[in-house]
């Protein structure tokens, strides 16, 4: 694994990059992996060495802004930002697919609207549809944030989000133990600290609030997949754009949650490595 620093298009901004493979790409193009919410790209290089090998081909992590060693998010921020780094490291890395989980999704898939890629898979990409995502949004966790409050903060996002299984369905007052108890973990500590960019993450969400018309003029063959145990609303986002859109399908993994991408096993790589080697519906 190579690390490497990427420069963005907005002044002296940089992204922190992860190259699994060849580094530069070569002759054979890469592929992009970006991660979701409240997490760094570290969790995804044991997904990303697995879908290199598969398809022999270079994969790119890099942490987005406001993470690791990547430039902390702008106060402009919105999901533009996101979409001219996607193009930056795509061009600076000769990437032409990308793989995006969650929050990753939904750069993806707005970054397919106006920029070229060859071919696209996202994993519960969180796409808000005719407002299909507004009561997910709690204003409390922006408030908690604001004020310090990270347990209540963390109890309302899991809570909004259902993103952790049964976990989810906890009353707050549990969740927001659990959060001090995970707290004392390195995984739970990072979440914590970047609590105040999910609140941005989740606005720029909101504010591209989209209808399906909207993605009509996505023509890069797009594969959307979601968890059998993932939340239902992914899955459904999914089979509206794959209803409406020729360029996506849906599919969905059984026995997997949304944390798919994060967890030890060959089933979702070989799917995702399947529809970038050849095309094939996985």
């Amino acid at each position: 694994m190579e690390t490497r620093t990427v420069q963005t298009d907005d002044g002296d901004g940089r992204l922190e990059l992860h190259s699994i493979g060849s580094a530069t790409g070569g002759e054979v193009p890469g592929v992009v992996i970006i991660h979701g919410t409240l997490v760094t790209d570290a969790l995804y290089l044991p997904f990303a060495r697995r879908l290199s090998l598969l398809l022999r081909r270079p994969v790119h992590c890099y942490n987005r802004r406001g993470r690791a060693g990547s430039t902390p998010q702008p106060g402009t921020y919105s999901a533009e930002t996101e979409i001219a780094d996607l193009r930056q490291v795509m061009a600076t890395m000769g990437a032409t697919d990308v793989v995006a989980h969650s929050y990753g999704g939904f750069v993806a898939l707005q970054a397919a609207r106006t920029i070229p890629i060859r071919r696209l898979v996202t994993y519960d990409a969180a796409v808000s549809l005719s407002g299909n995502l507004n009561e997910r949004w709690r204003p409390e966790l922006e408030e908690a944030v604001q004020v310090g409050r990270l347990n209540h903060a963390w109890a309302h996002l899991v809570q909004g989000l259902e993103t952790a299984g049964p976990v989810s369905r906890l009353p707050l007052g549990a969740l927001r133990l659990l959060s001090i108890v995970s707290a004392r973990t390195r995984l739970g500590e990072e979440m914590r600290r970047l609590l105040p960019t999910a609140v941005a993450e989740m606005q720029a969400v909101l504010a591209a609030d989209s209808t399906i018309e909207d993605f009509s003029e996505v023509a890069v063959p797009t594969l959307m997949l979601s968890g059998g145990w993932s939340p239902g609303y992914f899955a459904e986002t999914g089979r509206l754009l794959a209803a409406s859109v020729p360029s996506i399908e849906f599919s969905l993994v059984p026995g997997q949650l949304h944390e798919g991408p994060l967890r030890p096993g060959r089933r979702l790589p070989l799917r995702v490595a399947r529809f970038l080697a050849d095309g094939q519906s996985a």
